[in-house]
């Protein structure tokens, strides 16, 4: 079954959770420019990402997802000095901190039905040189280095239960394609995939989003949904536009504040925030699954989750 269109969803629309690493700040821990990002919290600090957690749920998101984006067994040993079964085991504390909060918040809401997805995300973004957001070293991996890269995260989130995967942010179809094998050395296993894209047409890479799209839905029938995220809320509708009959996919789709980041700077640039006047047009175009990434609030999820709950009863 599609633990999403025909599990939780049911039809509708799922309502994702927002940017962890953004929350996490807001209480006063600074992760800017830090080489594991949020992930580092996963030693240091495991009850604040529980409590973001939490802070989603409560905020109606229907999927949390763990704090293992930038999470990598050769960088935890890095830049922590651990071990390789040390990086492992932070690995899948992010299941276990996500399963914690997701406890807590079923003691209050028993007839909830959240999915916790696990985080993988690109080479790029664990390196932490920016180029999850322009994806060229893919040209100098192969397909195999790659495979062989991501396999101890995805298979350590897996043994730890998560619902399904979340292969997000990836900046090329190579990558892509990758994955999908990856993901068929686990042929129980169901997850999403979101590419990041430039513009309205493009993944960061340079690839068409239709190409990378119907690139990937082929090589494996073990997605539930795909589609885009940490990117440009204004450029969404022109992407799924794009991808119009080639896939029966649901779509999903979790922009981040419309603020671009740069390595030397950080955040800048206009912001948007609710992405209210956008959702019908989404829901229109197939997106059943929407949330936000970087820069995505709790209360940003809540006036999201509100304005569909709207859309839903004027239908």
């Amino acid at each position: 079954m599609n633990v999403i269109s025909g599990g939780i969803v049911g039809g509708g629309v799922c309502v994702l959770d927002g940017g962890l690493a953004t929350e996490v700040e807001a209480r006063g821990v600074i992760i800017e420019g830090d080489p594991l990002w949020s992930a580092r919290l996963l030693h240091s600090d495991p009850t604040l990402i529980e409590a973001v957690h939490l802070s989603f749920l409560e905020h109606d998101s229907d999927i949390i997802t763990t704090a293992s984006y930038q999470a990598s067994v050769d960088g935890f040993i890095r830049h922590l000095g651990v071990t390789h079964d040390n990086a492992l085991d932070l690995i899948g504390r992010s299941v276990t901190i996500a399963k914690q909060a997701r406890d807590r918040f079923l003691k209050d809401s028993p007839n909830k039905t959240p999915l916790i997805a696990g985080s993988v995300g690109p080479y790029g973004a664990c390196q932490a040189d920016g180029s999850e957001y322009h994806g060229r070293y893919v040209d100098h991996m192969t397909r195999e280095q790659l495979i062989d890269w991501h396999r101890p995260r995805v298979a350590r989130l897996l043994d730890c239960g998560v619902d399904l995967l979340a292969f997000e942010t990836i900046p090329s179809q190579k990558e892509g394609e990758v994955l999908m094998r990856l993901l068929g050395e686990f042929p129980t296993a169901r997850a999403w995939l979101s590419f990041s894209c430039k513009d309205g047409v493009h993944c960061c890479y340079d690839d068409t989003f239709r190409d990378a799209v119907i690139s990937c839905c082929s090589v494996s029938s073990q997605l539930v949904a795909v589609g885009v995220n940490c990117t440009e809320p204004g450029y969404v509708e022109g992407l799924l536009s794009s991808c119009s009959g080639c896939t029966d996919l649901p779509f999903i789709v979790y922009p981040n504040s419309g603020e671009s980041w740069t390595r030397t700077e950080g955040w800048s640039g206009d912001c948007v925030r609710g992405f209210s006047s956008y959702l019908p047009k989404w829901v229109e175009l197939g997106a059943h699954v929407i949330g936000g990434c970087c820069r995505v609030t709790p209360s940003d999820i809540k006036l999201l989750s509100d304005t569909l709950r709207t859309m839903k009863l004027s239908a």
